[in-house]
């Protein structure tokens, strides 16, 4: 590939333990995918979490990192484990135990986007799929992964916001029940990715400013937060679902009208996570 599959966009001082990452909003479509794909180029990007970058970008400004992919997540998916491949898309591939994700089409390279829809008409070689790793799935995870490291060693802890969002019908089940629907869904994996306390206060930053939050359903956190939270070793990751309803048109893939102002009741959330990272470790605070 010509240029990094992420883009990296640092503060001008780094002055929280907070990263703040974007998975799922890379929008860089090449000719040679589009070429491939049997859908239109709006269908293909209805599994991108549009604008998500944007709507974090503030976290520079508070003195935390963003991680931002370019490549789509129609082309890598780069919340899912490098050995998910799916044997119904990529040659060479076994079948190996029950996995629900590579089952519906969602592995580490999608065999479908939304609502099912298929991308390609045929298969892809192993090949084809170890070299989409190779450029996109391990240069964003040898980032990501620095970027843990790096803070973790200057503040003595490393809180990760994995940043996407979410299609407003994820949520029917909660109209259906009667229920108000959350705007806001943060996934900690049931308390097995992050502290509590840590999660509590990302969830009260979301609230102070009007958002209906809720923990994990339908959306606990996938594989960054299963493979990167470590709370015992002061390494958390909280995954955020954000309605895309709230802050862009889902058909026509386009900032609706609202954006502006979710963006302004966003940096006031930002501001509020990134100031958690500044509150010292106990086990420092002792030496």
């Amino acid at each position: 590939m010509s240029r990094k599959p992420y883009e990296l966009r640092e503060p001008a001082e780094r002055s929280t333990s907070v990263i703040f990452a974007s998975p799922h909003s890379g929008r860089d479509y090449a000719w040679s995918f589009l070429r491939r794909t049997v859908l239109d180029e709006r269908s293909i990007r209805s599994s991108e979490d549009a604008f998500v970058d944007h709507l974090f970008d503030h976290a520079t400004v508070c003195g935390a990192p963003l991680l931002a992919a370019r490549s789509p997540r129609a082309f890598v998916d780069l919340n899912r484990a490098p050995d998910e491949l799916d044997p119904a898309l990529i040659e060479d591939v076994t079948r190996s135990g029950h996995n629900p994700r590579i089952g519906s089409g969602l592995g580490v390279i999608p065999r479908v986007v939304s609502n099912g829809r298929a991308i390609y008409s045929g298969k892809l070689t192993r090949r084809e799929a170890d070299q989409r790793l190779a450029d996109v799935w391990h240069p964003y995870h040898k980032a990501l992964g620095a970027l843990l490291e790096q803070n973790h060693a200057k503040f003595g802890q490393a809180i990760l916001i994995d940043c996407h969002s979410m299609p407003h019908e994820a949520i029917d089940n909660f109209a259906n029940a009667g229920l108000p629907r959350p705007e806001v869904v943060l996934g900690d994996r049931y308390g097995a990715s992050a502290a509590p306390s840590i999660v509590e206060g990302i969830e009260v930053a979301f609230r102070r400013v009007g958002f209906r939050v809720t923990r994990n359903a339908p959306f606990a956190g996938a594989y960054t937060a299963q493979n990167y939270g470590r709370p015992s070793r002061k390494q958390h990751v909280i995954q955020v679902e954000i309605d895309r309803s709230l802050y862009m048109n889902e058909q026509l893939i386009r900032p609706n009208s609202a954006f502006d102002g979710f963006q302004k009741a966003l940096r006031e959330v930002i501001a509020e996570i990134a100031s958690l990272g500044r509150a010292m470790p106990e086990s420092l605070a002792a030496e």
